[in-house]
């Protein structure tokens, strides 16, 4: 129930961004999701794509630095306080959300969001015991 995502560490410098993106067009393989973390002088992109793991061989044939986690993706009612009634059951387990992001109005009512926590199996066992729906593709 966990959805597989890239991390890309790049560099903060003009026509990276854009060189990652065309490696993965040149390859055929489509971004479903992306975010960009940042400092001054590098970031951590974080994405998803059609072929993760075509992408992580294409991209480190070029020269860019790669690894790949998992991810809970779980989607929620697209309404104030949606995810913040899951959070709730999270942080009354003491359990730790390392980081998290959202795709609000993937489909009518719903939001998808997807986060790393500290214990994955624990999150797991919990968000199932509560209903919560678990998404594992970016794809579906």
């Amino acid at each position: 129930m966990l959805v597989n995502q890239l991390a890309v560490f790049l560099e903060n410098k003009k026509g990276r961004l854009y060189s990652l993106t065309s490696t993965l067009a040149e390859n055929k393989i489509d971004l479903i999701a992306m975010s960009i973390a940042d400092t001054k002088e590098y970031g951590i992109v974080r994405l998803i794509t059609s072929d993760n793991a075509k992408a992580i061989k294409v991209l480190k044939d070029a020269g860019f630095v790669v690894t790949n986690n998992d991810m809970i993706g779980i989607e929620v009612e697209d309404v104030p306080g949606g995810l913040a009634n899951v959070l709730k059951e999270v942080e009354n387990c003491n359990i730790d959300i390392e980081y998290l992001y959202s795709f609000a109005r993937t489909k009518q009512g719903k939001a998808i969001i997807l986060f790393k926590a500290d214990k994955p199996e624990e999150t797991l066992n919990l968000l199932k015991k509560t209903n919560v729906k678990l998404i594992t593709s970016m794809l579906d």
